[in-house]
């Protein structure tokens, strides 16, 4: 069985996902190589393999990216008006 074989069959497990809504469902699969996965409604978009460590770490760095760039602009405007 190939890996793109394996990937296919643990995307269509339904264990592989959160039992909530299928709009914030989230994918956890070791067997799985992907770290960007399609969600499980492929329309709706896509969605992070957190089984893996490199998903983890996108999914930190898509929360604390904004809040870093907010941060930094606040100072720079506080700095700016003084």
């Amino acid at each position: 069985m190939t890996q793109d074989e394996i990937n296919r069959l643990e995307w269509q497990n339904p264990q592989n996902w959160t039992s909530g809504s299928k709009w914030l469902g989230v994918y956890f699969s070791h067997a799985d190589s992907r770290i960007i996965v399609p969600k499980s409604i492929p329309s709706h978009g896509w969605t992070l393999n957190l089984a893996k460590p490199a998903g983890v770490a996108w999914l930190i760095f898509c929360i604390l990216a904004p809040l870093v760039l907010t941060i930094l602009t606040s100072i720079i405007i506080i700095l700016s008006i003084n």
